[in-house]
């Protein structure tokens, strides 16, 4: 073997422990200084929420702290958008975790088979009521290693205190949140309204809630990471990948300038003399200042000329001198300022079947207008531009 190829051989095994211990090391980024703040401010407090009830509750009423209240500020509070961290995941996820401890405790002999069968059982409860949360498994475990209190408080012991101090921890957490400016407990989003237009609409991925918890059923993630959250690290995903793909070209770079348009009361033959000489399909409808109003596309126009639209029988010539621009066009598609990004508008025209951009200046004056044409030509220029990759590098 040549000196060159040992090296490579060298270098290459050298890669390969490097990969297999790097899962050993930190999984998790560093954490933001408002992030770090928010989650450990938010622990001490709530903890202390649930520690000040315990004092001035009345003595020998059996509510205290107990040691998994710790494992659940950690989930409350660093990650609440976590489906572990739920309202419903730690309050039934806990109490659930103290009646199987309290049945085994019951029914099972003393021994190492306790702690096994309480916390597998746990485990089972919490999963099959969908409240499936970690810190269960420690009271679950607490429960059969120092028996004697819950022995003592019997089922109450399952209400207070482990209901009662979990449920001061979440409320403290839902408080806590609405101040900081995270959301929690964690609801999906509601549904744009109808009203809402293309320009100012979350970027749509194509998936319902149903595609999107297939997905996260299929890779086994359910309790790591819920619907919504996927659903916007997805969205963000395709936007980045589509302004890379751009290499951060503007709609201004390759948009038709100072388009053709037309005037709200100009007359139906006056567009269709323009859309005839000048070979195009549509005509935006523009104001006196420059602003749209709307598009005129040849569908509209033919539609004009052939329904009456509520005018009373007329004849095409006489219907051509009443009907104008204005009462034919159609709703802007989409209106973008003419710095976005086209891979950010490309987004927009593929989830809304958009076949054209109008794009306007600062002051909202239409400048110049962008067609799939013009995408495609961008995207056969840059193909051209790629080189050529060889398979046997």
């Amino acid at each position: 073997m040549s000196d060159g190829k040992a090296a490579k051989t060298r270098d290459e095994a050298g890669r390969g422990w490097k990969r297999r211990l790097a899962g050993y090391g930190p999984a998790l980024p560093w954490p933001h200084g408002g992030d770090l703040l928010k989650a450990s401010l938010g622990a001490a407090l709530g903890l202390l929420t649930a520690a000040l009830v315990v004092l001035v509750w009345p003595a020998g009423a059996g509510l205290y702290l107990v040691a998994p209240l710790g494992a659940t500020a950690v989930l409350v509070f660093c990650v609440p958008n976590a489906p572990l961290a739920q309202p419903w995941s730690a309050l039934v996820g806990n109490m659930i975790s103290a009646a199987l401890a309290l049945l085994v405790l019951w029914l099972v002999p003393p021994g190492p088979w306790q702690p096994a069968l309480a916390v597998g059982g746990a485990i089972a409860a919490m999963m099959l009521t969908r409240s499936l949360h970690p810190p269960g498994g420690a009271v679950a475990l607490l429960t059969v290693l120092a028996p004697e209190p819950a022995l003592a408080a019997g089922p109450l012991y399952i209400l207070a205190p482990i209901g009662l101090t979990t449920g001061l921890l979440v409320a403290a957490g839902v408080v806590f949140h609405r101040f900081s400016g995270r959301a929690y407990p964690f609801r999906l989003p509601p549904a744009a309204p109808p009203s809402e237009t293309a320009a100012t609409a979350q970027p749509r991925l194509g998936l319902d809630t149903d595609d999107l918890a297939a997905l996260l059923d299929e890779f086994h993630q359910t309790a790591n990471l819920g619907v919504a959250d996927l659903g916007r690290l997805l969205a963000a995903a395709e936007r980045e990948a589509a302004e890379h793909r751009f290499d951060g070209t503007a709609c201004a770079d390759i948009m038709t300038r100072d388009p053709l348009s037309v005037a709200p009361d100009t007359r139906l033959r006056d567009v269709a003399r323009l859309m005839r000489d000048h070979g195009i399909k549509s005509l935006p409808v523009v104001d006196a200042a420059g602003v749209a109003q709307g598009v005129v596309q040849q569908a509209d126009l033919i539609d004009g000329l052939t329904r009456q639209r509520g005018m009373g029988p007329m004849r095409p010539a006489a219907l051509q001198s009443r009907l104008d621009a204005g009462r034919i066009m159609r709703p802007v598609p989409l209106s973008v300022p003419q710095g976005w990004p086209v891979g950010r508008v490309l987004n927009r025209m593929a989830e809304g079947d958009v076949q054209s951009v109008l794009l306007s200046d600062p002051d909202g004056r239409l400048t110049g207008i962008l067609t799939r044409s013009d995408i495609l030509a961008l995207l056969l220029r840059g193909a051209g531009a790629r080189p050529e990759t060889d398979p046997e590098a």
